[in-house]
């Protein structure tokens, strides 16, 4: 953990583009609230096969107008052309925006062409050739590893050409497992990469929804948690008590052994990630 330890800590919280009125509403209330307690930047998320890019961008702008933080929209490889990915760039530099995630991306079903870019890091290349420095570059890091993968030796080659190609930090997938971060940042380091990994923080509300996330994303729940909260049933008061409690812990570790920060995945709701951030004691930053 000794790479993580020399980068000062980086909060921010994740939105995906909201597709009615009322969510709209919504998360305009969650980002004022979550915007108070200073993180560094908010990202929006970015449909299979680019299905929200028009809702991405409104919402990256809105955002980025009205909250006072920087927001960092989301570009996906599936789907994409050079010539729209420099369209994209082109439109979020016009409207100041200096922050990206960039991402392979979910394949939506039937698709069998992915578009000019089969990988994350051809997208990075890209988009340090098009826009040089401009942008600070997220990617993507799988401490359980990509469920896709072949091999985890293969997987950590495939994040370490994401670095190579430019990225300035990456964001893991969520995980409750913090040996499997301490575990992925120690065989990063033998590789010599050394940029900030922050981890992705999963708040626990609803267990049903968490497994089905789970299952797609190949983020491992412990058995000990699972069996947990399959013991509160229906009882949503219960879960809600429990995984506050496991995920403030998670946290509270990862921070201690040093990890550079916390990316909160909010579903686009302010009251899960705000109670952790109460509980962790990080007042407004």
């Amino acid at each position: 953990m000794e790479s993580q330890k020399k980068y000062l800590p980086v909060f921010s919280f994740e939105f995906f583009p909201p597709k009615t009125r009322d969510g709209v509403n919504k998360l305009e209330a969650t980002s004022k609230i979550l915007a108070g307690l200073k993180p560094r930047f908010f990202s929006v998320t970015f449909g299979a096969g680019g299905s929200t890019r028009d809702r991405t961008y409104e919402t990256v702008v809105e955002l980025n107008e009205s909250s006072g933080i920087d927001a960092a929209p989301h570009i996906s490889c599936i789907s994409s052309t050079h010539d729209n990915i420099r369209e994209m760039l082109h439109a979020y530099r016009e409207k100041g925006i200096r922050h990206i995630v960039a991402l392979r991306g979910d394949m939506p079903s039937g698709m069998v062409e992915p578009g000019d870019f089969r990988y994350a890091n051809e997208l990075v290349s890209f988009i340090r050739e098009e826009t040089g420095d401009h942008f600070h570059i997220e990617v993507a890091a799988y401490p359980e590893y990509h469920p896709q993968a072949s091999n985890p030796d293969r997987d950590l080659d495939n994040f370490k050409r994401k670095i190579e190609a430019g990225a300035d930090s990456a964001i893991t997938q969520y995980f409750y497992n913090p040996d499997a971060y301490f575990h992925f940042i120690d065989r990063c380091e033998r590789l010599g990469v050394d940029i900030p990994i922050v981890p992705g923080i999963m708040p626990i509300t609803n267990y049903h929804q968490l497994a089905r996330f789970s299952d797609v994303c190949g983020a491992e729940i412990p058995r000990w948690i699972r069996k947990r909260l399959e013991t509160f049933d229906e009882d949503s008061d219960s879960i809600r008590a429990f995984g506050m409690d496991v995920v403030t812990r998670l946290c509270a570790r990862l921070l201690e052994q040093g990890a550079p920060g916390l990316h909160f995945y909010t579903l686009n709701r302010a009251e899960p990630s705000m109670a952790i951030w109460k509980n962790l004691g990080l007042g407004g930053r």
